[in-house]
This record gives structure tokens, sequence and C-alpha cells, in this order.
């Protein structure tokens, strides 16, 4: 869909007004905006390890577990939720083993260091207590 004819002649206007040494990076600019979006070119493998790899426990397990680890340091913990720790920390532990193996198969597959696609996976997703 074009843009409204006044929002056009604005962009342009402010085009006017620039000078000649910023023109260049706006032309570079407006042709990545003009670039049609490219297609995600993840294979389906690819696709089932990055899963595996931005695996966390669900919202409401997490801050349970949050005030699990903050009454221990407390030791203010019943022997049931001290148990229940345990099991949360199992869980996380098995977590970080299986997203270790889909890393190194994800490295082997893009043919790139273990530690920058690591990097990578972390700058593109969001915060994982299975690290």
């Amino acid at each position: 869909m074009p843009p409204a004819p006044d929002i056009r002649q604005k962009a342009i206007a402010l085009i006017d007004q620039l000078p000649q040494d910023k023109l260049m990076a706006v032309v570079q600019l407006l042709e990545f905006l003009a670039e049609p979006p490219q297609q995600s070119t993840v294979s389906t493998q690819e696709a089932q390890l990055l899963e595996v790899i931005d695996n966390h426990l669900p919202e409401d397990e997490q801050a349970r577990l949050d005030t699990l680890r903050d009454r221990c340091e407390w030791d203010e913990l019943s022997e049931a939720e001290h148990q229940e720790l345990i099991g949360y920390e199992d869980l996380l532990e098995q977590q970080r083993v299986k997203r270790l193996e889909a890393l190194i198969e994800l490295a082997k597959l893009r043919n790139i260091d273990l530690m920058r696609l690591n990097q990578q996976v972390q700058s593109k997703s969001q915060p994982s207590h299975a690290v």
C-alpha cells in the first residue's frame, strides 16, 4: 500500500533539507527499506533444534522457582518445598544438557563455531534459565 501523498511529500521535503554528505546514508537506508523481506531458510531440523535451544520454564513455574530459591537463601523452606526446588533444579539441568546438545548439532549443521552460535542465539532470544 503506497504511503499517503502528504507523507511522501514530507519525506521528500526532509530529504531536500539534508546536507550533501548525509544524502548517501539516506539513500542506502531507503534502498534497504525498499527491499522485499527475505524468506527465512531455516530447515525443519534447524527449527527443531532452535525450539530445544529456546526452551525455558513457563512464566508461572519460573516465578515459583525464583520464590523457592529466595526462600532457600533465608533457610525458610519446608521439606516438601525443598524437594520441589530440587525437582526444578534437576529439570533445569536436563534442559541445559538438551540445549547444549542442540547447540552442538546446530553448530555442525551451520558449520559455525559453537561459542559464536551461542552468542547469536542468546542475542536473538529471550533470556533462558536453561543456559
